[in-house]
Formats: structure tokens, sequence, C-alpha cells
């Protein structure tokens, strides 16, 4: 089963990297991109049966990933947002689990971390084991 994901990322060359990565190696299809807060607010809210995976930056050109997430809250059981982000300290980390978040990954050395999670999710949609720590890089939350 393709993991149906949505990528929240204003950096081009990151997000087009990411999505060929992903499709190669995690049975991924990116379904749509957006590079501010309101665009990715408004295609998860307007699209809630399409997607699987939102995967968000928290720093965008326009707003905050973190209002992506605040908006994302209520999403349908099953459906899960991670963060990839150069900024995943033990703090932002603690305010994307405050914010529903299943786990965050730093972009500088948690991709593969990324990929296994696209990885397991995709072939046990029902989701990720539960109990894995906050404070592990690239762990579920």
């Amino acid at each position: 089963m393709k993991l149906r994901t949505y990528i929240v990322e204003d950096n081009a060359t990151i997000r087009e990297n990411l999505i060929g990565t992903l499709e190669e190696l995690a049975s991924v299809e990116a379904v749509g991109v957006a590079e501010t807060e309101d665009e990715g607010k408004n295609w998860l809210a307007t699209h809630g049966e399409q997607w699987d995976l939102a995967i968000v930056d928290l720093f965008l050109r326009q707003g905050s990933g973190l209002g992506v997430l605040a908006a994302c809250r209520s999403r349908r059981p099953g459906q899960k947002m991670v963060v990839l982000s150069n900024y995943a300290t033990p703090d932002v980390r603690m305010r994307c689990a405050q914010l529903g978040v299943d786990a965050v990954f730093d972009k500088s050395n948690e991709i593969d971390a990324l990929v296994d999670y696209c990885i397991q999710h995709s072939s046990s949609p029902a989701g990720m084991e539960a109990g894995q720590s906050l404070s592990s890089p690239g762990h579920s939350l």
C-alpha cells in the first residue's frame, strides 16, 4: 500500500530530494506540497480523506509549521503528522508532542529514520508502536 503523503516544506531542493527518496525507498506517494502555513492548513483541511501522512517543516516562507500541526490535531485516526526540521531540539520535540505530532526527525541526521518510519507505517497503517521515547532522535512521540 502506498503511503499518501503531503509535504509542507518551503525549500524546493529539500522538498524534491525528499519526495524522490521517499518514493524510491519507502512506498510513498506524494499527493501534494505546500510552501506556507496557509497552503498547508487549507489543503490538509479540505482533503481530509486523501492523505495518510503529513511531513511538516517548522520554519516556512510564510507562517510556521506549528500552525499547520495545530490545525490538524483532530485528524482522522491513522493519519500521522511528523516534523522534519533543522531545529529538532528537546524543547521543539516537547512542543510538537503537545500539538499531537507522532514523530520528529532532524533534517541533518535522521533522514534514514524518517524513511524507516514511512516503511513501517506503509506496511502497518494502524500506526507505530506505542511507548517509543520522545527524547530519542527520530522516534515516535
